[in-house]
């Protein structure tokens, strides 16, 4: 009898075990977050990187399954411009009301909701943006590489849809309403 209840108090605590979430924070020092916002009607534009604040995966055995970040839009930064009076005129610009209002909402966050696996390390996440207070669904296509630890994904979103509604005076350099996104996040 005591062999059986050996067993199967066992057997519970392994089946327990293996449906258990784990929180795994990522390493907000090697993650990076490249955006990229271009010109309407020519090629060009301007890309910079901005940093997470913190942020963390849900892992369920050998899967992630979910997920939460924190941008700092204050970290915000330019790359493509040479000299340093340009890149902070438009970093100012960008934390401005007409763009992301980055005085009354310094943070950003998203929150993976649902992950479904194509391949055994691509999946198609979804998850809800909050930026500027508003938050909507977005979906994107990612990729894990479970031996480096680190996940890859480029996505663009419709600024309009968060109030991001700057439009330039001159039409010839309009502004795209898509803004692109490359993330890589580390463990």
């Amino acid at each position: 009898m005591r062999k059986i209840i050996i067993l199967f108090v066992s057997f519970v605590s392994f089946i327990l075990n293996s449906n258990a979430q784990k929180k795994i924070n990522i390493n907000t020092e090697q993650s990076t977050i490249k955006w990229t916002g271009e010109l309407t009607f020519h090629f060009g534009g301007h890309d910079g990187y901005i940093k997470f604040k913190k942020g963390f995966f849900i892992k369920k055995g050998d899967k992630i399954t979910g997920g939460e970040f924190i941008i700092d839009m204050n970290s915000m930064t330019n790359s493509d411009i040479k000299e340093q009076e340009g890149k902070d005129s438009l970093i100012n610009h960008l934390k401005d009301p007409d763009f992301f209002d980055v005085e009354k909402f310094p943070l950003t966050s998203l929150l993976i909701t649902k992950v479904e696996y194509s391949k055994n390390n691509e999946a198609r996440i979804e998850a809800e943006l909050t930026l500027k207070g508003i938050t909507k669904p977005i979906n994107f296509r990612a990729n894990f590489d479970f031996d480096k630890k680190e996940m890859n994904t480029r996505f663009k979103i419709d600024r309009r849809k968060w109030n991001v509604n700057y439009t330039s005076k001159v039409k010839d350099y309009a502004i795209s309403d898509a803004l692109g996104f490359e993330v890589m996040i580390k463990l």
